[in-house]
């Protein structure tokens, strides 16, 4: 249990130092739904998803506030810690991006699952470790928080991951 406080402390501390982000203009195609500012990183990705832990789940939900869904936490992540505009829904986001082998996942890269008998229909940001955050709806607290891969309800259904990092 001590490692786990000292790894939420330092990730707080280095989630006070990501509150500068650039104001560059949007670059990219609107149509691809991607938008690249090019403000952060996969693992400023990472630490804002961890900052985020026990925020309230509400569908269609997108800021901390009113609680996030699965794709509304995603997005909100990536637009705020990274500067890549995602929209849509699961399915939407997994048509974006560049797949990438299991083997070869990385943290701030997406994962994708068949929670619902259908093709990617939830979706959660690698962290590493074989852990991923997401803001499920069930299957326990309805709150942001991280899950394995490899053991539980969620490693049954994982399909794929992918990259929008470089």
């Amino acid at each position: 249990m001590m490692h786990r406080g000292w790894f939420l402390l330092t990730v707080t501390l280095a989630l006070a130092g990501c509150g500068a982000v650039s104001t560059a203009p949007d670059a990219g195609d609107a149509k691809s739904g991607v938008v690249v500012r090019r403000t952060g990183n996969a693992e400023d990705v990472v630490l804002f998803a961890l900052g985020l832990l026990d925020t309230n789940y509400r569908f269609g939900g997108r800021n901390p506030a009113a609680g996030f869904d699965c794709s509304g936490m995603v997005s909100y992540v990536f637009d705020r810690a990274a500067g890549i505009r995602l929209t849509g829904s699961a399915a939407d986001i997994a048509r974006k991006g560049r797949p990438v082998a299991t083997s070869d996942m990385k943290p701030g890269d997406l994962v994708f699952f068949n929670t619902l008998h259908r093709h990617h229909s939830h979706v959660g940001i690698y962290i590493g470790e074989g852990r991923f955050v997401h803001a499920p709806s069930s299957r326990g607290e309805a709150k942001v928080r991280t899950d394995s891969l490899s053991e539980g309800w969620f490693a049954d259904r994982f399909e794929e991951a992918r990259s929008y990092f470089d």
